[in-house]
């Protein structure tokens, strides 16, 4: 995929951004649930140790500390509960503190003494000796005659560690598949989104100026994608009658140029044929006649071509031999190429045949023939040669087959740049000065395509 896509941005922007959401809400519901067990905790065990302190230890004077502690004992079983519980007297000596629990956990008699607080409860965690924590609620005992009481009640932290820690394991396991789902979700919806930019582009790739009534699919969802169409169906409506007004000059100026050049010829020829024209003017005259006929061809080749585009006319496919058409163009060029001093030579070895258009390959065989006469200093060479070959004679750079892998009919037009180039008439590879061009027709095709290419 192209890193550089809008799809892929767009896809990747909602995955990091899908990611970033769920880590924040994933640490916000972290921390809360900490605090959450952490507060519960606290809360059961400091109403634990109002209950010891409202029901038992305030009563000491009258059921003496055995008591209590054998209270303590049986109501709360601190070792089977694997809970601290610890009973200061006001003068800091201890009446009951539990045994080691049940699991091992923490030992109580490594747990720090607390000072009486000056609040009637209290929490606290508590750091013991081996690294683990205990989390303790204190409350306060009055006793009438011997002063404050304090009751510590306390639990392993572990239990919230360990639910905290899985919580955690759960979380970071959830984040790729998070991001994952988000990636996936976010390329669909991207593609859903630019479904409508496929279509268009789609739809454009396959307009072409002979096609200008065509239109873009515009999507009725009132965004920036149905002005960009609506915009894009204007433009070519535009370029539509740009054509067509393009089309329509053409073919009216070579309508109305018709008749003009008729009516000139008409008068050349008249005066052509007078017998009091003098021979010089007679001469200047049929010059003149030719450059007319050679207009009005141009002409009538515009008003086909205008009607071609319009499609009002069709191409005419017929087989002829390019041989025999390559070799009679190349003879009225002749007198062209003899007046810049320029050697026309045609070689036609054998018939090729091609089927197409004569007319337009006519056409193109004489701008080939044009340019190559115009683009040659005088005194140098023009050969034209027709031929069927399965590829170019070795050493030659480029290898020209039909489209499916077989020989095909070539013309080829080779003229040198500076004259005197060529040695003794030997014919001699294309160099850097030399222009050539192939016109090829593929053996088998159809619909008289020719493809004219200028290397």
């Amino acid at each position: 995929m192209n890193a550089r896509s809008i799809r892929f941005r767009l896809a990747a922007w909602h995955a990091v951004f899908s990611a970033g959401i769920f880590v924040l809400l994933a640490s916000l519901l972290f921390l809360q649930v900490r605090a959450y067990l952490e507060t519960n905790l606290f809360e059961t065990q400091a109403r634990r140790a109002r209950q010891i302190a409202e029901t038992l230890v305030t009563h000491v004077p009258e059921t003496g500390d055995a008591y209590v502690a054998r209270q303590i004992e049986t109501l709360y079983a601190p070792e089977l509960g694997n809970r601290f519980i610890r009973v200061t007297r006001p003068d800091g000596t201890v009446l009951y503190r539990s045994a080691p629990p049940a699991d091992q956990t923490f030992d109580p008699a490594a747990v720090p003494a607390l000072r009486t607080p000056a609040d009637p409860e209290s929490t606290r965690i508590a750091t013991l000796p081996d690294g683990s924590t205990l989390l303790v609620a204190a409350a306060r005992a009055l006793t009438p005659a011997s002063g404050p009481y304090l009751v510590e009640v306390g639990t392993s932290g572990e239990p919230v560690r360990q639910l905290v820690r899985h919580l955690l394991i759960l979380l970071a396991l959830g984040l790729p598949l998070v991001a994952l789902v988000a990636t996936g979700g976010g390329y669909l919806l991207v593609r859903q989104a630019l479904a409508p930019v496929e279509q268009i582009a789609g739809k454009a790739e396959i307009i072409t100026q002979h096609n200008l009534s065509e239109r873009l699919p515009v999507a009725r969802t009132g965004d920036e994608l149905e002005r960009l169409s609506t915009a894009l169906n204007l433009m070519i409506t535009r370029l539509d009658d740009a054509f067509g007004n393009s089309r329509r000059f053409v073919a009216d100026a070579s309508h109305e140029l018709r008749t003009p050049l008729t009516i000139v010829q008409g008068e050349l020829e008249a005066l052509a044929r007078d017998p009091a024209t003098p021979a010089g003017l007679r001469e200047q005259l049929g010059s003149v006649l030719e450059e007319v006929e050679r207009l009005a061809k141009i002409v009538q080749r515009l008003f086909a071509l205008s009607r071609l585009d319009a499609g009002e006319a069709q191409a005419e496919s017929v087989r002829f031999d390019l041989s025999a058409l390559a070799a009679g163009t190349a003879d009225q060029m002749l007198l062209l190429a003899e007046d810049r001093r320029i050697a026309l030579t045609c070689e036609t070895s054998e018939p090729v045949f091609v089927e197409g258009d004569r007319s337009r390959l006519t056409q193109v065989i004489v701008n080939l023939l044009d340019n190559a006469i115009k683009y040659t200093a005088p005194g140098g060479s023009v050969s034209l040669r027709t031929e069927e070959r399965l590829r170019h004679p070795r050493g030659r750079r480029h290898r020209r087959r039909n489209s499916r892998g077989g020989p095909g009919p070539c013309l080829r037009a080779l003229f040198p740049g500076p004259p005197g180039s060529a040695r003794g008439g030997r014919r001699r590879r294309p160099r850097a000065g030399d222009r050539e061009i192939d016109l090829q027709r593929p053996r088998g095709a159809g619909g008289g395509r020719e493809r004219c290419r200028p290397r």
